[in-house]
């Protein structure tokens, strides 16, 4: 039996472009809705597994209306919108849609997001996951090396799920989490996965790069577009043309260089400063540890930006959402620094394993990286039987009486001091926050934290 996906969209040309892109694609396509009472009748009288739901509809109810009562049924949806109020934003999203679909839609976009929505509800039903990992090509070990990602446990399966669905289109893909938890790691396994890893993997780190150079540097100029500007620069976009361009710290773009970027996402071109506007054929992964619905909010960041983004949105767990990966990863970096650190090393004594289990890791694998390099440098084997002292650093999401910058800054200047002001390097502050060292920098710059004279 097909597959029956309602149309509940009251623009006419918009309602029938959907349901001429569902019929070709496959789908059984019953009468389009226009208002939610025609929306109740339909589904009333017949089986419908999905609904593309406008949020704005004609009558006295709206989309988010009918969204309640999907709920109660336990249909699944997904938002049609055209809509940038920030205020039925939030609204929306305490529906729990499957997804946002932004006016004007490419047909491209509507079936994979059909797919991902189709995926996951029928994960929902069933409770159940497919762990079964190796059809994906994956490695065997799942880790913190430049091609492998480390860990067994559910969440990390759930992630690894999440990766092979991404790859098999070249939908924009948005990765949460915080510092620390690999994000470069996931977007090089996406496009190691994808029909597009024979083209290049463009990293760009959006913190690290001074307001003025971000426009230059992601979508290039020409000679004397600007003073300094003594020769022609090919753009990061253009670089990762029939590739795939991985944007970490997103939320850092500037207002300029998201609506330029909206631009990418939406035309497929690019517009180099001084320059005349090009077509691009690049794969887009951006990444963050911000919560951008907050950064929508403050109006830091467009909200048809992050409509366009978070199409397909993958979290990478924290450490200690996934202790149980701990031993994978002790194993795998003693491996790893065996030789560096001239040991015969090969374990650590069972007493101490509750002491690492137990402690938070604020700075992720990262931070537990360069503590069990210390480690083992403490340490002349065959077992690690010490270890550096786990003091609790302050968190970073909230402490009471205080704005999350206030922590973060506290955290970030009392392990400078622990590392005596130093910021890249092994042992480095920037190794124990989990973070890249341009990255810290930049934090460092923004919270306004300055190193005292004596130090």
């Amino acid at each position: 039996m097909k597959t029956r996906i309602l149309i509940v969209e009251d623009q006419f040309i918009e309602a029938y472009s959907l349901e001429r892109t569902l019929s070709k694609a496959g789908y059984a396509v019953p009468p389009i809705a226009r208002t939610v009472q025609e929306a109740l009748r339909e589904i009333s009288e017949q089986q419908v597994d999905l609904v593309l739901l406008d949020i704005i509809l004609k009558g006295d109810q709206t989309g988010i209306d009918l969204a309640k009562e999907l709920n109660k049924r336990n249909i699944p949806f997904i938002y049609l919108s055209a809509n940038s109020n920030q205020k039925i934003f939030e609204q929306a999203k305490i529906t729990e849609p499957y997804g946002f679909l932004v006016k004007p839609f490419r047909e491209k976009d509507v079936l994979v997001m059909i797919d991902i929505a189709l995926y996951h509800d029928q994960q929902k039903r069933s409770g159940k996951l497919n762990t079964n990992i190796a059809d994906a090509n994956l490695p065997k070990v799942v880790g913190e090396t430049p091609n492998t990602i480390i860990g067994n446990s559910l969440a990390m399966k759930e992630m690894l799920e999440q990766i092979k669905i991404s790859a098999r289109s070249n939908i924009a893909v948005l990765i949460l989490g915080e510092s620390g938890t690999g994000k470069e790691l996931v977007a090089k396994q996406i496009h190691a996965l994808s029909s597009r890893n024979k083209g290049p993997f463009v990293v760009v780190n959006c913190s690290a790069l001074p307001d003025n150079l971000i426009e230059p540097e992601l979508f290039g100029h020409e000679k004397g577009a600007f003073t300094g500007a003594l020769m022609k620069r090919t753009g990061k976009f253009e670089q990762a043309h029939e590739g795939t361009i991985f944007l970490d710290e997103i939320g850092e773009l500037t207002q300029d260089a998201q609506v330029k970027f909206l631009r990418v996402l939406q035309e497929k071109e690019i517009e180099p400063v001084g320059g005349k506007t090009k077509k691009i054929d690049v794969r887009v992964i951006a990444a963050t540890n911000r919560n951008l619905e907050t950064e929508v909010a403050n109006g830091k960041f467009r909200l048809d930006l992050y409509y366009r983004l978070n199409v397909f949105p993958i979290k990478t767990p924290s450490l200690r959402e996934r202790k149980e990966d701990l031993p994978m990863l002790i194993r795998h970096f003693i491996e790893k620094y065996a030789a560096e650190v001239n040991h015969s090393i090969t374990g650590i004594s069972d007493e101490l394993l509750p002491q690492l289990m137990n402690y938070a890791w604020p700075g992720n694998v990262r931070e537990f990286e360069n503590f069990l390099y210390r480690t083992m440098l403490l340490n002349n084997g065959p077992l690690i039987t010490r270890i550096p002292a786990l003091t609790a650093a302050p968190s970073v999401q909230g402490t009471t009486g205080k704005t999350r910058l206030d922590n973060e800054r506290t955290h970030i200047l009392r392990v400078l001091l622990e590392c005596g002001w130093r910021v890249s390097g092994k042992g480095g502050a920037a190794a124990v926050l989990g973070m890249k060292a341009s990255t810290l920098n930049s934090r460092i710059k923004k919270l306004g934290i300055t190193r005292p004279n004596k130090i």
